[in-house]
């Protein structure tokens, strides 16, 4: 399996942006279909993005589309999440996760990061 490690998290004023980043390590990156998870006190784990080996393909979350930009960047094993507009909902730990394969989709991940807190006041 493929290493990851999250970073770039903190505590936001609601409107403000953050970009998260997820560093992987130990397989080959471009192999791996990429996506972001969240999970906010108390709730269950929730999908966030996912990304394409080759970057090509999105999908995003309704809750996050069109204010979240998932990105990745191969030569640098690494995946990014540009946030905007940010809110207080937007409030959870956030994942990376990496699954082997090809076509982009929100399920079948088996690798995880540790998460980054993101909190966002009001």
């Amino acid at each position: 399996q493929v290493q990851l490690g999250e970073s770039g998290g903190g505590l936001v004023q609601a409107g403000a942006s953050l970009t998260l980043s997820c560093a992987a390590s130990g397989r080959t990156f471009s192999n791996y279909v990429m996506g972001w998870f969240r999970q906010a006190p108390g709730k269950e784990r929730e999908f966030v993005a996912a990304i394409n080996r080759n970057g090509g393909s999105t999908l995003y979350a309704d809750s996050v589309k069109g204010r979240f930009t998932i990105s990745r960047d191969n030569a640098r094993n690494t995946m990014y999440l540009q946030m905007s507009n940010l809110n207080p909902d937007d409030t959870a730990v956030y994942y990376c996760a990496a699954r082997y394969g090809v076509f982009v989709g929100s399920t079948g991940f088996d690798s995880w990061g540790q998460g980054t807190q993101v909190t966002v006041s009001s």
